[in-house]
């Protein structure tokens, strides 16, 4: 069971410039060679159902946005955007389950317990899985915690419905722990970053860029990543009316996003280059972020959607959702999903 703690709010960091995707981390750049330019027929496109499209980002931040790719692409067709800045997944979940955001990046678990919760949410898009170093389960340098069967009894501070919740009930499962041995405190990434920092709290289920943070700022000890546990993937999530009525607008979306993912991958020291004087966060940290994440898209398969039923399943078993669920139920039909879906992201 959760539990949550009033702990005082010290802004140390400034908000940073990147979209974590649970936990997560895609990347803009101002290159202009990123976007796509809006073809002829685009401009004279029309008949769509919405003039504004909500895009929803994490605390983190989002690079697409800072780069504007999607205002330069919509513009012309007569849609604008508008963004809204969350905490965590769940947060971002939430909003978009209430009608605020049409469009969101999240981890592996955030829209599980959303579809628990009756949310009506697809996906749309899927980032490619990396090795689970992005996310971990960290003390203090001098905590007495030394392994993960000594968190028994301990108070362990995790974003409830986030990917770190899993990566914590799997580790402990490890241990041979049940997640009713440990005294888990629900708390948000930035309220977490700053209590761990000044060392009011021992234990910590965080993911990047605030795991790389504390790693480098806090020298935190590192007990057990996410690897062969979280596949690390991102899933751009839409509201299922607007992704059934908005199609066209939807690819246009993706695609820009994927062209952005794609010159990141092939130019990490660039980015990092870029990304320093505008984050204001050490070169080493950016460094650790860039090669930890994956940033282009590729499509939402069967395969893909079976580790997620895997992960409800298991949710569901251990009672951290309130019923079980059929990931099928929040996917498009096939038809549906080809007309979102951009070419560069079907063939792949």
């Amino acid at each position: 069971m959760f539990t949550s703690i009033a702990l005082p709010k010290v802004k140390i960091f400034q908000h940073f410039s990147l979209l974590i995707l649970p936990g997560l981390l895609t990347i803009s750049t101002t290159l202009t060679s990123c976007s796509v330019d809006t073809s002829k027929s685009e401009t004279t496109t029309t008949g769509f159902k919405v003039k504004v499209v909500h895009m929803g980002y994490q605390s983190a931040g989002d690079l697409v946005k800072i780069k504007g790719v999607l205002e330069k692409r919509l513009q012309p067709l007569g849609v604008s955007v508008e963004w809204s800045q969350f905490d965590a997944g769940p947060q971002l979940m939430e909003a978009m389950n209430v009608g605020k955001i049409d469009i969101g990046a999240v981890g592996e678990t955030a829209p599980i317990f959303a579809q628990a919760s009756g949310a009506s949410l697809v996906y749309i898009a899927s980032t490619k899985p990396v090795s689970g170093h992005s996310h971990g389960i960290i003390v203090q340098n001098n905590s007495p915690i030394h392994t993960l069967a000594d968190l028994k009894g301990q108070k362990v501070v995790v974003q409830k419905g986030s990917t770190s919740n899993y990566l914590l009930i799997k580790a402990l499962e490890e241990a041979g722990l049940k997640y009713s041995d440990i005294q888990a405190i629900s708390l948000p990434p930035p309220e977490a970053r700053d209590a761990f920092i000044e060392g009011r709290i021992d234990a910590w289920v965080a993911w990047d860029p605030y795991l790389a943070i504390a790693e480098k700022t806090a020298h935190a000890r590192l007990l057990r990543d996410g690897s062969g546990i979280s596949i690390e993937s991102s899933y751009y999530m839409a509201t299922r009316n607007f992704a059934i009525e908005n199609p066209k607008l939807v690819q246009l979306i993706l695609e820009e996003i994927n062209s952005v993912g794609i010159w990141v991958e092939k130019h990490p020291d660039d980015v990092v280059k870029l990304l320093t004087p505008q984050l204001k966060l050490d070169k080493e940290i950016l460094v650790v972020l860039v090669k930890r994440r994956s940033y282009s898209l590729r499509p939402i398969t069967p395969e893909i959607m079976e580790n997620q039923q895997r992960i409800a399943d298991f949710l569901a078993q251990e009672k951290i959702i309130p019923k079980p669920i059929k990931i099928q139920e929040a996917l498009l039909t096939p038809e549906q999903y080809t007309a979102i879906t951009p070419q560069a992201i079907s063939q792949r």
